[in-house]
């Protein structure tokens, strides 16, 4: 009887324990916290220097099949069957060649995109962690992620201005997004 006494004493320690713990609760806009950072205007312009020699490479390709498709349609009466037929086969080479290009250059963007943004999220990811731990923080929710369906603001606390802080981000700098419509078409 005597160990069941205890136990109950034990559970319900616990259970006052548990219940006297308190949970902070915190959330911010990381697409807005990084669309902020200096780091990302950085990114932003390698990843458009990368993009355009793409394209630049993509519309030399392209005005060469345009050059041999049209010298083709001038002259394909004039040549005999053995000429017709290595010229429509240059034509499908390079249409291949095209398509893979292009099939290549879309995935050296995503890789090109992750490597540029790989250290900028990790940067806005630490800010977070410091300010959450600074500000005795339980949970953090990203409501860019859209997974949340109601928040309290009375109960949680939006950390994006102390991220913008800790990052060094002017308090009145604004995401684009955010700019009243009249500044906007300034």
């Amino acid at each position: 009887m005597r160990k069941i006494t205890l136990l109950i004493v034990f559970f319900v320690c616990i259970g006052a324990s548990v219940n006297a713990q308190t949970f902070k609760f915190g959330h911010i806009n990381t697409q807005e916290l990084v669309s902020l950072m200096s780091e990302m205007d950085s990114a932003t312009v390698k990843m458009e220097a990368y993009r355009a020699d793409l394209v630049e490479t993509m519309e030399g390709m392209q005005n060469e099949y345009t050059t041999k498709y049209n010298d083709y349609q001038r002259k394909q009466a004039t040549w005999t069957p053995a000429v017709k037929q290595a010229k429509e086969g240059e034509i499908q080479e390079m249409i291949q060649r095209i398509q893979q290009f292009e099939q290549s250059a879309q995935q050296e963007m995503q890789q090109m995109n992750q490597i540029l943004m790989a250290p900028v999220y990790q940067k806005a990811q630490e800010a977070i962690n410091k300010v959450a731990k600074e500000n005795g923080m339980t949970y953090i929710f990203d409501i860019s992620a859209g997974s949340i369906i109601y928040m309290d603001e009375t109960v949680s606390v939006n950390i994006l201005p102390l991220a913008k802080k800790e990052l060094g981000i002017p308090a009145e700098k604004v995401a684009p997004t955010q700019r009243p419509q009249a500044e906007a078409t300034k």
